[in-house]
């Protein structure tokens, strides 16, 4: 696959995870009566994850975080000379789905921008209103699993054509867990979308949702080459 052809398909694919993702959480969560809550969000979330990972799994390898893309370098799966290019295509993808979506949700007449855009934060930023500490530590733990889980399940040795949905169960879980903490993240290109649409709290705090993801996503990298043994198949690395 060519660069173009790898970069478009993050840019596609993170832009359906915010699209997918976020839009649940501000078009339907709260809806009266018939809201999708926190169990809908989540399930959205991971579903935008599965259904691109068959998607475009075999264009870009579907990383659409660039906390996944620096963890997969960290474990030896992704080439360091790649990185910008992806990240770049990642956030702009989040970027443009989060400037739709905020479109979008401005045809509703009780839509309002101080409500949010599924921004992530802490403190004031945070549904729970859980503190910083709080914030980093859950991000960093579920990025690294998260990152741990997309090695193992895409691994030699795994069952074959099952990743997309381990991957995806695996964000769904790590959504229904930090929500009310944080309104979950794990992911610094879906983080920074919805923060440069509302802007205020939420891009003085974006700081954190860059930060505590990569940090993670290396040390899940790290961790599954060096305790996991990875028997990833050498062509892929680089997406081919």
């Amino acid at each position: 696959m060519t660069n173009i052809q790898k970069g478009l398909a993050e840019f596609i694919g993170t832009f359906w995870l915010v699209f997918g993702g976020c839009g649940a959480a501000v078009l339907a969560a709260g809806f009266p009566d018939l809201g999708i809550g926190f169990l809908g969000v989540a399930l959205a979330f991971g579903l935008t994850v599965v259904t691109m990972a068959y998607a475009i799994g075999h264009i870009s390898g579907c990383h659409l975080n660039p906390a996944v893309t620096v963890g997969l370098w960290a474990g030896g799966r992704f080439a360091a000379r790649d990185i910008p290019l992806y990240v770049v295509a990642q956030v702009l993808g989040a970027i443009v789905a989060a400037f739709l979506l905020y479109y979008v949700a401005q045809g509703s007449p009780t839509y309002d921008i101080a409500k949010g855009l599924a921004a992530n934060g802490f403190g004031d930023g945070s549904p729970g209103h859980y503190d910083v500490w709080s914030a980093l530590i859950i991000e960093m733990v579920l990025t690294a699993f998260f990152v741990w889980i997309i090695m193992g399940s895409t691994d030699g040795r795994a069952p074959a054509g099952f990743a997309p949905l381990a991957i995806g169960l695996a964000l769904t879980l790590i959504h229904l867990i930090a929500i009310p903490v944080t309104n979950t993240s794990v992911n610094p290109a879906r983080s920074t979308g919805p923060a440069l649409v509302v802007g205020g709290l939420a891009l003085q705090q974006l700081w954190l949702f860059w930060l505590a993801p990569l940090a993670g996503g290396l040390v899940g990298g790290w961790l599954y080459k060096t305790l996991g043994a990875d028997s990833f198949p050498k062509p892929n690395i680089d997406g081919d």
